[in-house]
C-alpha cells in the first residue's frame, strides 16, 4: 500500500514520454497531497477538465487543494491500487487511483477508511481529465446525525 506523504516516492522530473501514465498521476497526487498544487499544475493539460465530489466543475489543481482545505483539517490518500485501461483514441489513457482518504475534520477529528476513487484521462503525457469520488459526503452527514451507516 502507498500513502501519499511528502516524503514518500521519489519526484518524477516533468511529465515526459518516458513516464507512464500512471507515473503521471501518481506524481500528481504526491503533489496536489501535500499540497503542492503548483508543482501539480506541471501534470495537467491547460484545458484540464475536473468534476469533483458533488458534480463540482474545477478549472485547476489549485481547486481542489482551496475546496479541500475547507472540507478537512488535513486529508491524504492511501492508494490501494492503480488501474490503468485503453481511453478514447490511441493517445488516451484512462487510470483510475482506488483507496482511502484519511485525516482530520475541520474540528480536528481523526478519520481514516472513507473510500475514494479517481478517473484520470491522460493524453500525451499530461492528465487531460479529472473525476473524484468518495465517500465524504456521506460521513459528514452521519456526523450532522442525518444519516446512519
Amino acid at each position: 500500500m502507498n500513502t501519499l506523504a511528502s516524503s514518500d516516492a521519489p519526484a518524477l522530473p516533468a511529465p515526459a514520454t518516458s513516464a507512464t501514465p500512471a507515473e503521471v498521476v501518481d506524481e500528481f497526487l504526491r503533489l496536489v497531497m501535500i499540497p503542492d498544487p503548483q508543482s501539480a499544475s506541471r501534470f495537467t493539460a491547460p484545458d484540464i477538465r475536473i468534476r469533483f465530489t458533488g458534480n463540482r466543475e474545477m478549472q485547476s489543481p489549485g481547486d481542489t487543494s482551496a475546496f479541500n482545505a475547507k472540507r478537512y483539517a488535513w486529508v491524504k490518500k492511501k492508494i490501494e491500487r492503480t488501474e490503468v485501461v485503453a481511453g478514447g483514441t490511441p493517445d488516451e489513457t484512462v487510470v483510475y487511483s482506488l483507496g482511502t482518504l484519511y485525516g482530520a475534520w475541520p474540528d480536528g477529528t481523526a478519520f481514516e477508511g472513507n473510500r475514494y476513487v479517481d478517473r484520470y484521462v491522460v493524453r500525451r503525457g499530461l492528465i487531460a481529465q479529472m473525476d473524484v469520488w468518495n465517500d465524504s459526503a456521506e460521513w459528514l452527514l452521519v456526523r450532522a446525525g442525518l444519516a446512519v451507516l
